[in-house]
């Protein structure tokens, strides 16, 4: 086969064969390098350059790179990419702390009407004072360019992270009174493991409940009716996206942690008078000689005239251990409540609020024949939430 003109034949001695021979079939190495160790091994066979080519699938200009580099420097340094100085950039350091400066800004800082940056505002508006600035390369920027000046500094001006301010001062002192408090009731309820038929009077001197409210829960009414599935047409329930609302209903809950047992009542408001009433509904449940020890928060109902005039009636019966300020995760009844939204609460639809508290009733009652326990998994930590 003949050789084009200019370049001289490739000699391999048996050590550097035996190495393009392993690189040529090897999985792991770069794929650029296994490329080039099969072109010099052809052109050192003497394969012409259009051979290789059409039998690699290369092009003409990559083959003479690498046989030219292999030639005048050795095999070594035909399978390695030549070094070259990278092109000095355009866009200086300065420009970029710039645009990350303006990107930790807010639009309306700047005099615009917007709250949040995009990418499009954030670019047009360094477009419009990169000359300005004294950053003119940054007058041609594109929102990709944005993008990765921003990426780069870890950015995202375009969305919010919410965090909750810490309000209460005793905030560790409060939660760590709450998590004794259910580590106290999984010690109890571990003892209580053993026996089948442990009733409410089995429970020891103090029983310990989970209060809080879920207001606002909505009586929606369809103006048409659902359409149930069709096999092989319709996989899910039709439903008009109309609905019509009967307004809102309240449901106050107390969880048993021993049993798990949910204690509920569904009023038209949650007012200090509702919140008696469940008080009250607790009182009558339980034995009257054990304390109902209550976790809640510091709702205006629960801390009343007109709640601590009842709890006055009956001395030494209920105990409150008050979860901290923006801290409603401590408490296990919203696991209860979010159970209740994941479940017979789910898309639900009535006729009436009457439907709606007969429909919660029942799905409550249909809970207190399986119930589930709650515990608390980590005492250690905290800040772990159930």
């Amino acid at each position: 086969m003949g050789r084009k003109t200019g370049r001289a034949a490739l000699v391999l001695t048996e050590e550097q064969k035996g190495i393009l021979e392993r690189l040529s079939g090897s999985r792991t190495a770069p794929q650029r390098e296994v490329e080039r160790a099969r072109v010099l091994l052809r052109y050192a066979q003497g394969m012409t350059i259009s051979a290789i080519a059409r039998e690699l699938g290369l092009t003409r200009r990559t083959l003479y790179k690498c046989v030219d580099k292999a030639l005048a420097a050795g095999v070594a340094a035909g399978l390695k990419d030549r070094y070259h100085r990278p092109k000095e950039p355009e866009i200086t350091e300065e420009a970029k702390s710039w645009v990350v400066s303006l990107a930790c800004t807010k639009p309306r800082d700047q005099g615009l009407a917007a709250e949040l940056w995009t990418l499009s505002a954030l670019a047009a508006f360094v477009r419009g004072r990169a000359q300005n600035a004294g950053f003119p390369r940054l007058g041609r920027a594109t929102k990709t360019t944005i993008w990765r000046i921003l990426a780069a500094a870890n950015i995202k001006p375009h969305r919010i992270r919410y965090y909750l301010e810490k309000k209460d001062p005793d905030f560790d002192r409060k939660m760590a009174e709450v998590l004794m408090v259910y580590q106290e009731v999984n010690l109890q309820n571990d003892q209580r493991t053993g026996s089948s038929d442990a009733g409410p009077e089995d429970l020891g001197r103090v029983i310990t409940v989970s209060i809080d409210e879920k207001p606002g829960v909505q009586a929606l009414a369809n103006t048409a009716p659902d359409l149930g599935p069709v096999p092989h047409r319709h996989p899910g329930v039709g439903r008009d996206y109309e609905y019509v609302r009967h307004g809102t209903l309240s449901i106050l809950a107390a969880l048993d942690l021993h049993t798990g047992e949910i204690i509920a009542h569904v009023e038209e408001r949650h007012r200090s008078r509702e919140f008696v009433a469940l008080l009250q509904h607790l009182d009558a449940h339980y034995p009257p000689e054990a304390v109902i020890r209550v976790v809640l928060d510091n709702h205006s109902a629960h801390i009343s005239r007109e709640t601590f005039a009842y709890l006055a009636t009956r001395p030494g019966r209920f105990e409150y251990v008050h979860t901290p300020k923006h801290g409603s995760w401590l408490n296990l009844v919203e696991t209860a409540f979010s159970r209740m939204a994941r479940t017979f609460l789910r898309h639900i639809r009535v006729s009436s609020k009457a439907e709606l508290k007969e429909r919660i009733l029942k799905g409550i009652a249909e809970w207190n024949e399986q119930p589930v326990v709650f515990r608390w998994s980590n005492f250690d930590l905290g800040l772990t939430r159930p």
